[in-house]
């Protein structure tokens, strides 16, 4: 990978302190209301101060399910991109790198030069961001495995790197797991050797003791935890039981069997005030774990890594009914053979992984009420099946069929063949990042006296890495992944002053410039 330069943008509306980058922004919506057949449409302008804390904190992730083929993935990958790792392949040498990566191998368009070419700089430059070769890495799992082990088990990395990498990963073994096994699959408990004992609310204990321990010995200023562990079952939610922050506490005093690993680990994380990524489709966040975080003030962020067959859906559907095509079947079939394949093959923990996969085209169709009446939606369905042959390289199969013109049909038939695990590490890696670079940036009105405000708890901002993204309550959930990469965009822009990018271009549409000065 190229040496990092940052960008120096010179505005009057930025200032850069010794601490902080103070920017001025406009932020601009546009307020719509009805009036019988007619919408009627009000700008609204807001003056914005951005200020965003210029050194990133020293960071560390740790990691449920560390052994697993992402956690493996992502450990190896810091490792060799930090040694700067060489190695031989069939197809000559590889080295060491980011593909994959939003903050690492993506760039942005700052503006236009004189001559009124794009400007494009790498994504990662535009505000400090952590380096991936100072982040610290630890974790639990239930496989106490070292993790030169489960890389050979798992049977993600070349065996070259494996060999490479092997002194290093050994001396790293994951920290005995809470595990719920109501929540997995069966197949799942011959791997669980390396468990938390005692009770519900005494592992709650371990695992903030954990964080402290790693906190301390790597000397960090912040931890972001991240479920990349087994997809469970969804949680019952019901009063008294996780409907409010003190009845999940309550509830998991009393050991309450109801109380899922994944919540027990956010619980964990808000009460260390750490960020907690939800990687999985689960229901890990259920309305008391929410309220939880907002009374301490902590992010959380979920649900389910957005990596292959679903970040593809996202744009297909897009595209279609931005065309003015509309789909009325959508079919997607996957087989796998990692250990998510076969602990998917429990009908209870699929339809958590159907759930987040089917949502993800709801926000699309109800953007456009000609092709849809309301209510109306595709019929969508998910095959999920355990094949252990293909091992972490998925198949995925999806059959899109739209109406056309004068009853016409459109049909996309599409095989996307994805290393499940290469695409999900990089992805682990954007959401630590952004999600430590979000904890230095906050807002106030523009000539207000008042403290400036962080990021709502619930870190909406980074859906575009989530399948099914969680978003403060009455908040639109936003699918469309164009409008998920432009919001990151936008929020970089405006840490240092810059318009949102509207793609206008409109001095060089006109038949005479009147722009010159």
């Amino acid at each position: 990978m190229a040496p990092r330069k940052q960008v120096q943008v010179q505005s009057p509306d930025v200032e850069y302190g010794e601490e902080a980058i103070l920017a001025r922004v406009q932020y601009e919506t546009a307020l719509c209301q009805r009036d019988g057949d007619a919408v009627v449409v009000t700008p609204k302008r807001r003056r914005l101060e951005v200020r965003t804390v210029r050194r990133p904190h020293r960071v560390g992730a740790m990691l449920v399910g560390w052994g697993g083929n992402n956690g493996t993935t992502l450990t190896a990958a810091l490792l060799a991109n930090r040694a700067g790792l060489r190695w031989e392949t069939r197809e000559g040498e590889r080295r060491a790198d980011w593909l994959g990566s939003l903050t690492q191998s993506a760039t942005l368009k700052l503006g236009m030069d004189a001559e009124g070419r794009d400007v494009w700089v790498p994504l990662n430059t535009m505000v400090p961001m952590v380096d991936p070769d100072d982040l610290e890495v630890d974790g639990w799992d239930i496989s106490g495995l070292n993790l030169e082990d489960a890389a050979r088990r798992n049977r993600v990395l070349d065996v070259e790197v494996q060999r490479a990498l092997a002194a290093q990963l050994r001396e790293l073994k994951p920290r005995p797991a809470a595990f719920n096994a109501a929540f997995v699959a069966a197949n799942q408990q011959e791997r669980a050797d390396n468990l938390l004992a005692g009770t519900t609310a005494q592992q709650l204990q371990r695992l903030r003791e954990d964080i402290r321990d790693f906190k301390q010995r790597k000397a960090l200023d912040m931890v972001v935890v991240v479920w990349t562990a087994n997809t469970e079952r969804f949680s019952e939610v019901r009063p008294g039981l996780n409907d409010t922050a003190d009845n999940l506490l309550a509830a998991i005093d009393r050991g309450d069997a109801e109380v899922s690993s994944s919540t027990l680990y956010a619980v964990a994380s808000v009460l260390e005030g750490c960020t907690f990524i939800n990687g999985s489709p689960q229901n890990t966040f259920v309305p008391g774990c929410v309220e939880l975080a907002q009374r301490h003030g902590t992010h959380i962020v979920g649900d389910d890594l957005k990596t292959g067959q679903t970040k593809l859906k996202s744009v297909l559907v897009d595209f279609l009914v931005g065309a003015g095509i509309k789909p009325t079947s959508i079919v997607s079939y996957n087989h796998l053979g990692n250990n998510d394949g076969r602990n998917l093959s429990a009908p209870h923990t699929f339809q958590s992984k159907e759930i987040s996969k089917r949502n993800v085209v709801d926000d699309v169709v109800e953007s456009n009420s000609l092709l849809y009446a309301p209510g109306e939606h595709p019929d969508h369905v998910v095959v999920i099946k355990y094949v252990p042959y293909v091992g972490d390289s998925k198949r995925a199969m999806d059959e899109y069929t739209s109406e056309l013109l004068f009853g016409g049909r459109h049909t996309l038939a599409i095989h996307n063949t994805c290393e499940d695990s290469l695409l999900a590490a990089p992805l682990l890696l954007d959401l630590v990042v952004l999600a430590e670079f979000c904890s230095r940036v906050s807002f106030r009105a523009h000539g207000s006296q008042e403290d400036f405000v962080p990021f709502h708890s619930v870190l909406g901002l980074l859906s575009y890495l989530v399948k099914a993204p969680l978003v403060p309550k009455d908040t639109p959930v936003v699918n469309s992944l164009f409008r998920q990469r432009a919001c990151i965009e936008n929020v970089l822009r405006a840490c240092v002053g810059l318009a949102p990018d509207s793609n206008l271009l409109l001095e060089h549409k006109l038949s005479t410039d009147i722009f010159s000065d």
